[in-house]
């Protein structure tokens, strides 16, 4: 199942947050050609924790999220490399960028100039705060924008806080706002469109609960650590071994909790005998509750709650559940064989869809920095000659 096949992106993007909206498009089936600077190209390609990878250009940054792309080197501040893109325009449905705004205005590239050449380009530019506003003109990091959009805020407990999320989830959710937006207006049968991609706002979106019970509940938003702040007993509770999360949101949930625990008398407490009055004394609930799980492991009481209908879980860490036959079985992993320059193969996540009992996932490698440049070039009917005439200016 390719939904995208026939569809060709060209990528102007780097690091992370529009890299990871174009491969999401390849999983998908497009065919996307990754536009590069010449000799240094994609930051990424020099990011991860292998130094060896880093110096060869194929960071593990890069190997993540790029799998499946052609790869060409073009100098676009140069004429003939403003040329060679239109080239390429004319040829494809959709562009994503990553430049500040003004960027590809000041190249004479934006959308009002690419879409003279092919009036049908779906235009995506992706930045941390979108095309206009008062930060629109600020540099953008994950970083800068979880603690912009509140998330940091909310992240820890009362003492701890506050705390950026363990992983760049504003460039991750950017990535998926842009891959979505770029999928649904692939289906528009008006043609073009310009798609201005806000991280901040990405991510303010997907805060809809917490943002909502502020706006119409008046409720100030705080860290509540690893308690669920619309239902109690719901976060981490402490087993004889380890910790377990449990999440008994619903009334009958919280009783059969209760009863299985041998704690009956929880249930006719007036202290807890409610919803709110549970999330009003959430702390002491949790204490009652401990009293009784740190008698038995971990594992035993994830057991019998999910048996009797309490969904229950343990708190893996990132090994743990890449081995866990949960992820295995479902084939979520990809193993990638002859990448340019690595003797190992690698191993990368594919797209999280399951299309008929599949997820959709390339199994090309990940391209060396400018690997496609002949065969994309003489495509557009550059010959050799001219191909080395672009390289030797620096064109390519």
């Amino acid at each position: 199942m390719k939904p995208l096949h026939g569809k060709k992106i060209i990528d102007l993007t780097n690091v992370l947050a529009g890299p990871f909206c174009t491969y999401q498009l390849v999983n998908l089936g497009a065919e996307v050609i990754k536009v590069e600077t010449p000799i240094k190209g994609d930051l990424a390609r020099n990011l991860g924790s292998d130094p060896n990878l880093n110096s060869i250009g194929m960071g593990i940054s890069f190997l993540a999220q790029n799998s499946g792309k052609s790869s060409i080197t073009l100098n676009l501040k140069s004429s003939k490399g403003k040329s060679i893109l239109k080239k390429l325009i004319k040829r494809s449905d959709a562009l994503v960028e990553n430049f500040r705004p003004g960027v590809m205005e000041r190249l004479s590239l934006d959308y009002k100039k690419l879409k003279i050449e092919n009036p049908d380009l779906i235009y995506c530019a992706i930045t941390g705060f979108g095309q206009d506003g008062p930060l629109s003109q600020n540099p953008a990091y994950d970083q800068i924008v979880q603690g912009l959009s509140g998330v940091m805020s909310i992240t820890g407990d009362k003492n701890n806080n506050p705390f950026r999320v363990g992983y760049p989830i504003s460039d991750t959710i950017g990535g998926l706002t842009a891959a979505m937006a770029i999928s649904a207006a692939l289906n528009n049968p008006k043609g073009g469109s310009f798609i201005d991609i806000s991280m901040l706002e990405s991510t303010l979106v997907t805060m809809g609960w917490v943002i909502s019970n502020y706006l119409i509940g008046g409720v100030l938003p705080k860290p509540q650590g690893n308690e669920n702040f619309t239902s109690s007993p719901s976060g981490s509770f402490q087993a004889k071994d380890g910790l377990i999360n449990i999440a008994a949101n619903k009334d009958e949930q919280w009783e059969l909790l209760a009863e299985h625990i041998g704690r009956d008398d929880l249930i006719v407490n007036p202290d807890f005998f409610s919803r709110e009055k549970r999330k009003e004394n959430r702390l002491r609930l949790k204490a009652e509750i401990e009293t009784v799980l740190t008698k038995k492991s971990a594992k035993k009481w994830i057991e019998e709650l999910n048996k009797i209908g309490v969904p229950a879980g343990p708190v893996l860490s990132i090994p743990e559940i890449l081995k866990h036959p949960q992820i295995l079985n479902r084939g979520l992993i990809s193993e990638i064989h002859n990448t340019p320059n690595l003797e190992k193969k690698i191993k990368i996540l594919k797209s999280a869809i399951i299309f008929d009992g599949k997820h959709p996932e390339t199994k090309s490698t990940p391209p060396s920095l400018g690997a496609d440049n002949n065969q994309i070039y003489l495509d557009l009917g550059y010959d050799e000659s001219d191909i080395k005439v672009l390289k030797k200016e620096g064109v390519i």
